[in-house]
């Protein structure tokens, strides 16, 4: 008997058992009470009604604090249904591959997330289930972003490419364009499956040219998103927030340029679907003439299924202590960190404001030249500092190369991304039962 069968059957006994242990008369007194029901199966797994109904309570939740108007509700249920269909493929795919993040992981991220809210574990705990959130279930969920944070890792990130021909092109578009501005964004996307048929494609462009039709009537953007949008962003109106035209995907920075505020562009086809955009507004910027670059080294222990906080920070502690006793920090680098600048004695070069982490620049910041840090943490792992010496300089071409290399990087990452979800969807074993009942 496949799984999901043996579910129901299980739900269906044990409702039975409960009915049969009262008196008839209580029973006839009680509410009909819905059994639980699979809406989907995913890979090897399931889906149900009870999962989806409290997906949709905290959606409408948030919807409703945003203050934007609710779509239907089998419209509302099929976007979140969508939404959990794509991230149980992902946390199927990640099992398959081996990746999962044990219990100690989980319980040093959360003691992080409390520390940053300025509460201990057991303060966090108890916040949360005053507000009605239910600690076994937070924690799941907290599991879940950080498994498929490490799988956009593993699977995009770690195999983006810039190229110094990408970069001199940006570069030379970026000076013809005057750069320095941003946009506010949102969108809408009908996602086409990676080989649609002529027909699929058809149906998604009158679905879109619908969209379109009623956004430029002037109905409410942000419920059209979530009525129509297949984007993750969908139940957040599709709103992508301030970004230059050089940290948007090529297409958006292209209509979005011939935007004014306010308008709405035309039905756009890419590899991925069909998009509408609307320019939400504009603003202006300028990069400052010159900027505090500060020259620092570090030693990096990586955080992973292998070695824990714990452990790599116990590591770079015995580091640090030898240091301080007079050992090279370079030749400790090139012996004990897991970074690329290992070869190089930990040196980072000239770093300007924005070029590393937020934990680590703080951390970098507070030191004066020749001071060695402690050990602290970013997304990365276990860090040891040291700062050089420090400068102010003007606004380089070395800069303006690694600003560019990074907005492209950024650009292509959001693009490999949706492409890699929506190939994993593709080759996923999938069953909507929504739609086909």
């Amino acid at each position: 008997m496949p799984m999901y069968k043996q579910l129901v059957t299980t739900l269906l006994l044990l409702a039975g058992l409960c009915a049969a242990s009262v008196p008839a008369a209580a029973a006839e007194r009680r509410d009909p009470v819905e059994v639980d029901h699979i809406v989907a199966v995913v890979a090897d797994g399931v889906i149900t009604r009870n999962e989806l109904k409290a997906r949709l309570a905290a959606a409408v939740s948030q919807l409703q604090r945003r203050g934007t108007p609710l779509p239907s509700q089998d419209v509302l249920e099929g976007q979140m249904l969508e939404r959990l269909i794509i991230e149980r493929a992902q946390l199927a795919y990640a099992r398959e591959s081996g990746l999962r993040i044990d219990d100690q992981q989980l319980d040093q991220a959360i003691g992080r997330i409390a520390a940053n809210n300025k509460l201990s574990t057991t303060q966090f705990r108890a916040a949360l289930e005053k507000d009605g959130i239910a600690y076994p279930v937070f924690r799941e969920e907290i599991r879940t972003e950080m498994t498929m944070a490490r799988l956009r890792e593993r699977e995009v990130e770690s195999r983006l490419v810039v190229s110094d021909a990408e970069i001199d092109n940006y570069l030379a578009n970026q000076a013809a364009s005057g750069g320095g501005e941003e946009y506010d964004l949102a969108h809408i996307l009908l996602r086409a499956p990676e080989s649609a048929t002529p027909e699929q494609l058809q149906k998604l462009r009158l679905r879109g040219e619908e969209a379109l039709s009623r956004a430029r009537a002037g109905e409410n953007f942000a419920q059209l998103a979530a009525s129509f949008s297949d984007a993750p962003d969908a139940l957040q109106g599709g709103e992508l927030g301030w970004r230059p035209l050089n940290r948007l995907p090529t297409l958006y920075a292209e209509t979005a340029a011939r935007l004014q505020p306010g308008a709405v562009s035309e039905l756009k086809r890419s590899s991925a679907g069909f998009h509408i955009l609307k320019l939400v507004g504009k603003r202006g910027g300028n990069m400052p003439a010159s900027v505090m670059q500060t020259r620092a080294r570090h030693i990096l222990i990586r955080v992973n299924e292998v070695t824990s906080e714990a452990e790599a920070r116990h590591k770079l502690e015995t580091v640090r202590e030898r240091i301080v006793n007079g050992v090279d920090f370079a030749e400790q680098a090139r012996v004990f960190s897991q970074d690329g600048t290992a070869a190089k004695g930990g040196d980072l070069g000239w770093l300007n404001p924005g070029d590393t982490v937020p934990e680590f620049e703080r951390a970098m910041d507070a030191l004066q030249p020749g001071e060695l840090g402690k050990v602290i943490q970013s997304p990365f792992g276990m860090h040891l500092i040291q700062v050089v010496e420090r400068r102010e300089r003007d606004v380089s071409a070395e800069r303006q190369r690694a600003v560019a290399r990074q907005a492209i990087r950024e650009r292509k990452l959001d693009e490999a991304y949706q492409d890699w979800l929506r190939q994993l969807r593709d080759r996923t074993y999938i069953e909507n039962r929504l739609e086909n009942p």
